[in-house]
């Protein structure tokens, strides 16, 4: 009997991504709740003075409560803007900030204040799959991969997934960078 292999990065972004896509909309919002409540629940997001969010979009675990919601905690609030190059700017989120797609059609701050990444306590990050000690899978491009690797130490990473992007384990290359902990629902 042939030994069976493993879904290669293509296949399982694709099947993920299709899962999202047309997962009902109360189940979107009702799973998402739940992550914000166990995310603003860790002693990292209590503790976290700055906080990188990403903007969901395309069927993401949803960020604009736990955006709104950490501004009202008093917590700075940071989202990752793409530029040229295939880097991610850590950009400051104003209250009212005007918002206009970026090269992927992920919104982004019109006004762009950038943010020294020494100064993030917290980024939560986006991802097709995660295991549940933290190897990710994002869309790639590899753009987390690079910033990831620039964070200080102190600074803590949380990837966001529904129950079905998480799996028992996920093909990676020596490019790829971890997540520190992994919220679910």
């Amino acid at each position: 009997m042939p030994k069976a292999v493993g879904l290669t990065k293509e296949e399982i972004r694709s099947k993920i991504q299709l899962k999202l896509k047309t997962q009902k909309e109360e189940d979107r919002k009702r799973k998402s709740r739940q992550i914000k409540n166990k995310l603003f629940k860790t002693r990292f997001f209590k503790k976290a003075k700055i906080v990188m969010f990403y903007v969901s979009f395309m069927g993401e675990v949803i960020t604009k409560e736990m955006i709104q919601e950490a501004r009202q905690l008093g917590k700075k609030v940071v989202v990752p803007v793409c530029e040229k190059d295939k880097i991610i700017r850590a950009c400051l989120l104003e209250d009212n900030a005007r918002m206009a797609k970026g090269p992927y059609g992920i919104p982004e701050p019109v006004n762009k204040k950038p943010v020294n990444l020494k100064n993030l306590d917290l980024v939560v990050v986006p991802g097709v799959a995660f295991t549940k000690d933290g190897s990710r899978l994002g869309r790639g491009k590899g753009y987390y991969d690079r910033f990831l690797k620039k964070l200080p130490d102190k600074a803590v990473s949380i990837g966001l997934a529904f129950g079905f992007q998480v799996k028992s384990s996920l093909p990676a290359t020596p490019q790829d960078v971890s997540v520190n902990k992994v919220i679910f629902a």
